[in-house]
């Protein structure tokens, strides 16, 4: 699958936009687009309707950062769009995908996923989502019926996005999946923004968006949005429900890789925390004792 091109998310940010938006008069004419025409957009903007129809259609090369924030103010674009639009402006128009090297997390990653013990959930993530490491608290919140030791094995290592869209567990596990899928996919389309080139990256889209509808609907909305914090309501399946708050720590030393840390939500969420880290403890107590009695 061929990653988004400038055009196109030009062309579904100027559909979200109506001329009422931006002080435009319509005087009652119908309308055969539903949001700004590429003329309405290059005149807010303050160039030609010609230069812009070639941007759109990929045909003009590289646009200045001026032109692009000129756009972005018109478009009503947050930060974090205007970003995936400067990233995407840069994208060589003949570029091509590369299949990078299995990722690796930074050993002071590492050391600080473990100075968290188990007793706070958390997992280190990829620049695809894929689970580069976790603790056992971590794994038991998130995706209890994967295997733990998968993430040392970059050919196992468990994708957030594919489970979270095409496994029925970790879908039954969230309560409020429709408001974190729409999440996901807009990260998904900010990464792809700043890896243009990552084959794994556009394979994994192409599989999301063939074996999900949901997914390639909400692809299709062309949504950027980076995702720091939030909230996640979860039914869990020895825990009961729980609401959870992540924060994501970036690492200076592999900014690709996020350190996802869960907090409880409130009183009750925090007693069921606690509960679900004694049940790790005592789960690894007795796998060293099988162990022992192994020898």
């Amino acid at each position: 699958m061929e990653l988004e091109s400038l055009g196109a998310y030009l062309k579904t940010r100027r559909d979200r936009v109506t001329p009422a938006d931006v002080g435009l008069r319509t005087y009652g004419t119908a309308r055969r687009v539903p949001g700004l025409r590429r003329e309405e957009l290059a005149q807010l903007a303050g160039v030609s309707a010609g230069y812009y129809t070639r941007l759109e259609q990929g045909q003009a090369g590289t646009a200045s950062q001026q032109v692009l924030d000129a756009l972005a103010n018109v478009l009503r674009l947050d930060p974090s769009e205007t970003a995936h639009l400067h990233n995407l402006s840069r994208r060589p128009t003949a570029s091509r995908l590369v299949r990078p090297r299995p990722e690796s997390p930074h050993r002071r990653v590492l050391s600080l996923l473990a100075s968290l013990g188990d007793s706070t959930p958390a997992v280190v993530l990829g620049r695809r989502g894929d689970v580069l490491a976790w603790n056992r608290t971590g794994h038991s919140l998130v995706a209890e019926h994967a295997d733990f030791t998968a993430p040392h094995d970059p050919a196992r290592r468990p994708s957030i996005p594919r489970m979270f869209f095409l496994d029925p567990l970790t879908r039954d596990l969230h309560r409020n999946w429709d408001e974190l899928a729409l999440i996901h996919v807009a990260y998904l389309r900010l990464t792809a923004g700043r890896h243009p080139t990552d084959a794994r990256l556009a394979e994994l889209i192409g599989e999301l968006a063939m074996r999900s509808r949901e997914f390639a609907k909400l692809w299709a909305k062309g949504d950027v949005a980076d995702c720091t914090v939030g909230t996640m309501h979860l039914r869990h399946p020895a825990i009961g429900d729980i609401d959870i708050d992540y924060q994501v720590w970036l690492q200076p030393e592999s900014p690709d890789h996020r350190l996802e840390v869960y907090t409880p939500n409130d009183t009750a969420s925090a007693d069921a925390l606690r509960l679900l880290s004694s049940q790790v403890a005592d789960q690894q107590k007795t796998e060293a004792g099988c162990a022992e009695a192994a020898r």
